[in-house]
């Protein structure tokens, strides 16, 4: 008979994802963006609450591939398309923050950005540590988010301010940067052994072997991340067909321009204090 996982509620992180979910509703100024935002947090939810989250967190490396993937290609993208621009521009206006989309927005940075972060999330260091406490699994949750963030920044193109790029460029990185979400699968498909001591209880609560575990959350990472990925790039490419966009323009918002207007202050107070 197996074993059954203890229920629990993970208080904190439920009040904190709930509170975010309502400030995300309330700055919504739309119903698009109101329905996309709640189906994002939903999504959240549904993934880092028990059991998923619990499952994910200290017993199989499948279900950290599933919530990962839920994270990364479902949560993140509706979150960003369901915020304003004026939203967006607000939440990057401080001028780190500022330049440092500028430079994430880049698709070689960010492809690079999600491989080296993305990989060390799944990394055995990183992982059985994540199932030692809460606050570390958590943290590993945050990083998780933010890797999602950086894939979709040059993909999406919403980030007011920023170059970006046409329907062809977009597609093609989208297909591309499927390939690199997925760095290690091939690792744990062919393994001989379990990878992730920190990870255990597989055969009690789940039926199966840490080693079949980690086979099976190798195929995962590959279907569950080339399918939807490489539709998205389809649709980012046919719809800008369909639609007769010519490939090379690039659409300019107002917040683009407030932006601009905003760095071409900067430099000169800059230039004006250096004078002094």
């Amino acid at each position: 008979m197996r074993a059954l996982l203890p229920f629990h509620l993970h208080l904190a992180e439920l009040l904190v994802l709930l509170g975010a979910g309502v400030a995300y509703v309330r700055v919504a100024s739309t119903r698009r963006q109101r329905l996309l935002g709640v189906s994002g947090f939903i999504a959240l939810l549904g993934v880092t609450m028990w059991p998923l989250g619990d499952l994910a967190a200290s017993v199989s490396l499948t279900a950290a591939t599933v919530q990962r993937l839920v994270i990364i290609l479902l949560a993140v993208p509706l979150l960003l398309l369901g915020m304003s621009p004026s939203t967006l521009s607000r939440l990057s206006r401080p001028r780190p923050l500022d330049a440092l989309v500028q430079v994430l927005t880049r698709p070689g940075v960010a492809i690079t950005v999600v491989t080296v972060f993305g990989t060390a999330t799944l990394a055995s260091p990183v992982v059985d540590w994540g199932a030692t406490s809460d606050l570390a699994r958590d943290v590993v949750l945050m990083m998780v988010i933010v890797v999602g963030i950086v894939l979709w920044l040059p993909a999406l193109a919403v980030m007011p301010g920023t170059k970006r790029l046409s329907p062809t460029a977009r597609a093609g990185y989208t297909f591309v940067s499927a390939l690199v979400v997925t760095s290690l699968s091939f690792v744990w498909i062919f393994a001989r052994h379990s990878l992730y001591p920190g990870l255990h209880h597989q055969q009690a609560l789940l039926g199966m072997t840490p080693l079949f575990d980690q086979q099976l959350a190798g195929f995962v990472s590959k279907l569950g991340c080339y399918l939807p990925m490489w539709a998205v790039a389809f649709t980012i490419f046919s719809r800008a067909d369909d639609q007769g966009i010519p490939m090379e323009e690039s659409p300019l918002h107002w917040a683009d321009v407030e932006r601009e207007l905003l760095r071409v202050d900067r430099r000169r107070a800059k230039t004006l204090h250096s004078r002094d």
